[in-house]
């Protein structure tokens, strides 16, 4: 009886096991889906962001949106905070069909499977998008390793060898040459294994050590990878550094995380997905080679040699600081040392340019930024004490005119929350106001100096006297567009802060209801939010000062590039605001229906109970 029971356990421990992996595998596609997913909609103007991609996908809006984004098609779209069932078919329809109309055959995958969000088919569908839109797409490029690809697509449909299955009934077949698959691996192969000796078999167990990931990076920039230490690490340890790598440095989106990869059978499509990222970013590291290893070396060495001239000219400039002289040769030295800086200002500052999305520079980069903003601060620091030299009122001048200067080029900082952008802005702003509002009155007495070319009598460098009069035609030529500008961005990132909080209160108004005591709550809080504290009134005089400002701003900055850029911002957020306010104004109606039909119901029961009563 007990080896009759412990048989019986058998087929529902291996039934048990295998339903634990499809579960696991299940929620790791669904996790890097729907990073991928977002990676492309953040193209998307406006962007759509996928929270949840079983439910997001069920009104088909973001499934088109996605498609219009790889594509570059425009698609029907139903949408509206009214959208019932059959118009989310119909745009899971719209997807379907012109998926198929791109000869990609969909077996088994119907419009009312993803409005359901049945969790297999909605991978499997976007599976299929990933597949056709990147990786195939992608690997039928490579030079190399056409022979791999045939004349026709190779995604009939989806791979569902390590998709979660449905019941069967639904089963969706598949049929895929292999061409992609076999493409992407040999690529793997080649830049990982011809170069650091990896061996690199599949997408599965091949991955789960981040062996492999670091040796793809390290065939795109070797000098970020230390191999000998990768290979002395836990799985954990290279797999967190891999992606973190990849992400910083090489702009590569984190589709995965360790855990996801440091299982006893990683998921395959998770790891095609990310690894094709690479190859999107960087196409030509095929054919790097050696060539790439030049480049490197050569771009090493420029780095190197601009830090040794930086290093140079930092000595020399110290030592002409700490001369003995007259204001006269001082100034005629200080002028030397500001040529030879022009003059490598345009070529270092290229260097040191970003060249990742995060802003993050290279250890090259950073040692020559490190040096030359050292030998920058110095520069102008001894600018300042030769205008302080002069004697008075030239002195105090000369001080106000390069705190103006420097007031004149300072970056804005943009931050994460608008309204904190806003903020700093308008400090800065009364602060800039403050300062120039006396810009009329030393120019007047700057003028009355350099006719005379003394100050009570002392005489005055004549260099130092011109360079400070060029100095004064910039503040006094850049201070008014500079002020209408920070006023501009001001009501621009006041009027984003607006917009986004009502985004963010929309949201949260349109959630699952339940009760009617939580549903009678969110109608208050929109009351309040919307009537009391007047909102579309607070929007549309922010709007309507904006507008007038921009107008005033293009006017007087008389750049075309800048003109285009202020309209096309000017009509995105038109555009966002009217879709917006619609859903806003109809949250109420929807609020208040609910709280009716909770009222019909409850007097449905009471009847109900009464009749019940009297039966």
């Amino acid at each position: 009886m007990a080896t009759s029971r412990g048989a019986s356990r058998c087929p529902r421990d291996i039934a048990n096991v295998m339903q634990r992996l499809q579960d696991e595998q299940e929620i790791v596609q669904k996790r890097t889906f729907t990073k991928w997913i977002n990676s492309h909609l953040a193209k998307r103007k406006p962007p759509m962001v996928v929270d949840d991609l079983f439910e997001d996908m069920k009104d088909g809006v973001k499934l088109l949106a996605l498609l219009e984004v790889l594509s570059g098609q425009k698609l029907p779209c139903e949408q509206g905070r009214r959208m019932k069932r059959i118009h989310a078919v119909a745009n899971i329809g719209t997807a379907l069909k012109f998926l198929e109309g791109r000869k990609i055959k969909l077996v088994n995958i119907n419009s009312t499977d993803i409005a359901d969000g049945r969790p297999s088919i909605v991978l499997g569908l976007m599976w299929t998008i990933i597949l056709y839109f990147q990786i195939e797409e992608l690997t039928s490029n490579l030079p190399q390793l056409q022979s791999l690809s045939s004349s026709a697509s190779s995604v009939d449909s989806i791979v569902s060898s390590e998709t979660p299955s449905p019941p069967s009934k639904r089963k969706v077949t598949t049929k895929i040459q292999g061409n992609a698959k076999k493409a992407l691996l040999k690529w793997v192969q080649y830049i990982a294994g011809k170069q650091t000796g990896i061996e690199v078999k599949d997408f599965g167990k091949s991955w789960r050590s981040g062996v492999a990931f670091h040796s793809v990076i390290h065939a795109i920039r070797p000098e970020l990878v230390d191999l000998e230490t990768v290979k002395g690490r836990s799985n954990r340890e290279n797999l967190e550094d891999a992606f973190t790598i990849a992400e910083t440095e090489l702009g590569i989106p984190r589709l995965l995380d360790p855990e996801d990869v440091d299982v006893d059978k990683p998921d395959e499509k998770s790891i095609m997905t990310y690894v094709a990222q690479f190859l999107k970013h960087y196409p030509d590291i095929h054919n790097a080679g050696t060539d790439g290893q030049e480049d490197d070396r050569e771009d090493r060495l420029i780095f190197k040699e601009m830090k040794v001239w930086i290093e140079q000219f930092e000595r020399d400039l110290t030592r002409a600081q700490m001369v003995e002289s007259n204001l006269q040769d001082k100034y005629q030295s200080f002028k030397h040392f500001r040529v030879q800086y022009e003059m490598k200002r345009k070529q270092i500052e290229h260097l040191i340019q970003p060249l990742h999305r995060d802003g993050k520079l290279s250890l090259d980069q950073a040692l020559v930024k490190q040096s030359w903003d050292r030998v920058t601060s110095r520069l102008f620091d001894w600018h300042i004490q030769l205008d302080k030299s002069l004697p008075a009122p030239l002195g105090t001048i000369g001080a106000w005119l390069y705190r103006a200067e420097v007031a004149l080029r300072e970056e804005i900082t943009i931050q994460q929350v608008h309204e904190e952008t806003a903020n700093t802005i308008q400090r800065k702003l009364e602060q800039h106001k403050d300062l120039l509002q006396n810009t009329d009155a030393h120019k007047r007495a700057f003028h009355e100096i350099y006719r005379t070319r003394s100050v009570n009598g002392i005489p005055v460098p004549p260099d130092q006297l011109e360079d400070m009069a060029e100095r004064f035609h910039f503040v006094s030529s850049t201070s008014e567009l500079h002020l209408m500008k920070m006023e501009f961005l001001e009501l621009k990132y006041r009027l984003l802060s607006l917009l986004v909080l009502a985004e963010s209160k929309l949201k949260s108004w349109i959630i699952k209801y339940g009760r009617r005591e939580s549903v009678e709550q969110l109608l208050q809080n929109y009351v309040s939010f919307i009537e009391n504290s007047k909102f579309f009134e607070q929007y549309e005089v922010t709007y309507q000062i904006l507008k007038q400002t921009a107008e005033m701003y293009v006017k007087a900055d008389g750049s075309v590039e800048e003109a285009e850029n202020v309209m096309k911002f000017m009509n995105e957020t038109t555009a966002q605001w009217r879709n917006l306010s619609v859903e806003v104004r109809s949250v109420r109606s929807m609020l208040e229906e609910v709280i009716s039909n909770w009222d019909r119901y409850g007097n449905t029961v009471a009847s109900l109970q009464a009749w019940l009563e009297d039966a």
